[in-house]
Parts: C-alpha cells; sequence; structure tokens
C-alpha cells in the first residue's frame, strides 16, 4: 500500500517540474504555450491564471483531445492529441500534488513537454502573480 503522499512523490521523480517564474516567463514569450488547470470546477471559478484551461483531474486524458488549441482543427482524436503533443504543456492544481499525478499521467499517454508546476496556484497568488476571477 502506498499513502497519497508516496504516490505523489513518486510521480515527482518521474516528472519535470517548474516554478511559477518560469510559467510566468513562458505565458508571456510564448503563444503556443498550453496551461491546464486540474483543479475541480469551483476551485477554477474562484481564480484561475489567464489563458488557462479547466480539466479536473479526473476527466483529464478522457478530455485533452477536446482542447482549444486543437478542437477548433476538427481532427480526429490520435491527430489532435499528436497537435497538442508538439506544444509546451504545464499542468497546475492548488498546491502542485494533483498536477504532479497528472503530468505523469500525460508523459505516459506520450506527451514528451509536460511540466507541472510546483507550489501551484498558492504559490501563484503568494507572489501576487496577476489572476482571473
Amino acid at each position: 500500500m502506498k499513502t497519497s503522499q508516496e504516490l505523489v512523490a513518486q510521480a515527482k521523480a518521474a516528472i519535470k517540474e517548474v516554478g511559477i517564474n518560469e510559467l510566468a516567463t513562458a505565458l508571456k514569450q510564448d503563444a503556443e504555450t498550453v496551461l491546464i488547470d486540474v483543479r475541480e470546477p469551483a476551485e477554477y471559478s474562484q481564480q484561475h491564471i489567464t489563458g488557462s484551461v479547466n480539466y479536473p483531474r479526473g476527466v483529464l486524458e478522457m478530455n485533452i483531445h477536446n482542447h482549444p488549441k486543437v478542437a477548433a482543427t476538427g481532427c480526429e482524436l490520435k491527430m489532435a492529441l499528436q497537435q497538442l503533443a508538439d506544444n509546451t504543456i504545464y499542468v497546475i492544481c492548488r498546491s502542485g500534488a494533483r498536477s504532479a499525478l497528472a503530468a505523469e499521467s500525460l508523459q505516459r499517454m506520450g506527451f514528451t513537454k509536460v511540466f507541472s508546476v510546483d507550489g501551484g496556484m498558492q504559490a501563484w497568488l503568494d507572489a501576487a502573480l496577476p489572476f482571473k476571477q
């Protein structure tokens, strides 16, 4: 048996994490940056980073092919996933735990440029970075 903390630690050992400053820079410099917020809809509606898309952790894998960057192209499922995989993907949650699990799952799906945001929205808010309510 593993605790949730052990599961998150195992995921973090298998993924790449970035800090909020690196995310902020990526959002400013690269229009192709994809930011997925894996918090629950109620959390997301309270505050989120402009440009992020909300796919709660429980449905991420089933919905990622609907991301606005590829959904409008009308591509079939595998092609949509491949097009999205060409982008750098950042995953954020409240603290960095769910995003680590989500990043690990996306890696298992074949995404190679995926990063979990260490400290999550809490770190973003603590740093007084801009957000939308």
